[in-house]
């Protein structure tokens, strides 16, 4: 590969580039799943679909396993759906030693999603995949309680800030941030990651949301909360990555809401250099694939070269 690291398509006359490079990974195309959304089905791993994905995002990895909530964990919305899963996992142990090697089999970048419930446990789980070979990167779920304070980190600069660089310095791959929409400025938090040594950052998780039976006058979702995802967050979420785009240097990968080729073509419009689908793979297992071809078809309609033509190329913004 050479040192521009471009992925050529053909498509009749036009010769198309789709590769993007963030954090100087090579991505052979701009469309990921968002992590939990793609879980660990290695019935799926040899499908020639998942090997055409240009990251995979597995579900977000903690120290020790976690069995996550009680029921109800999911309840469907207009146009979305509340989730409180909890992060249920086996654990970084079980995870390297169950789940990453079918992954790596797929010859597929892997972005991995972790959590820690306080620095250290961020560290000891760093520490663990620096171990391993075939990691592109690794995402930092920030949705977690900032010990100092009772805010989730995502919503304090100063951790967020304090968190990134701890894990910067320690991590062999590149450091990409996720933030949580729930925020006065999520710019802001994203300028606190950039500043703590982020190479990327990735917007937007799930907006805080809650449903109730009014008949039995309780909380719909076993954990009282959840999250709200789907079609019904899209535009805030775009609204988000369009903002934090204009206000850091480094890469944003946005999510939230994206369902079709025009959804996630808003999105790197709006200055994403990766898009991750996240809802619609409970309702189209095939919908990442289906927005990387409409993608294609977009460009080949427009006689668009390099993806890079897109990519924050909104006007008047």
């Amino acid at each position: 590969m050479t040192d521009r690291a471009l992925i050529w398509i053909k498509s009749n006359s036009i010769d198309m580039n789709i590769a993007v490079k963030i954090a100087g990974v090579t991505f052979k195309n701009p469309v990921t799943v968002a992590s939990g959304t793609f879980g660990h089905a290695e019935r799926y791993y040899n499908l020639e679909e998942v090997k055409r994905l240009g990251a995979i995002v597995p579900k977000t990895v903690t120290l020790h396993p976690q069995e996550g909530n009680p029921p109800v964990r999911i309840f469907e919305t207009p146009s979305g759906m509340i989730n409180a899963i909890g992060i249920e996992n086996p654990g970084i142990d079980g995870f390297i030693a169950q789940k990453l090697p079918a992954l790596k089999k797929t010859g597929v970048p892997l972005i991995i999603s972790i959590l820690g419930h306080d620095d250290e446990q961020f560290a000891a789980i760093m520490e663990k995949l620096n171990a391993q070979q075939g990691i592109a990167a690794v995402e930092l779920n920030l949705s977690c309680p900032n010990l100092r304070q009772k805010i989730l980190v995502a919503q304090d600069p100063a951790a967020t800030t304090r968190l990134v660089a701890r894990i910067k310095v320690l991590s062999k791959v590149p450091v990409i941030a996720k933030l949580s929409p729930n925020v006065t400025d999520i710019a802001a938090i994203a300028q606190a990651a950039e500043a703590g040594g982020a190479d990327a950052v990735s917007l937007v998780n799930t907006f805080s949301a809650m449903a109730i039976d009014i008949k039995k006058r309780q909380s719909r979702i076993g954990n009282f909360t959840g999250g709200l995802s789907g079609p019904a967050i899209r535009p805030i979420a775009l609204y988000m990555v369009q903002r934090v785009a204009s206000r850091v240097k480094i890469p944003v990968i946005g999510m939230g809401g994206i369902m079709t080729a025009p959804d996630a073509l808003e999105f790197l419009i709006a200055g994403a250099s990766m898009v991750a689908v996240g809802t619609a793979n409970f309702i189209n297992p095939r919908a990442p694939i289906d927005i990387l071809e409409g993608i294609e078809s977009f460009m080949k309609e427009n006689k668009i070269s390099d993806i890079r033509e897109i990519i924050g190329s909104l006007k008047n913004a």
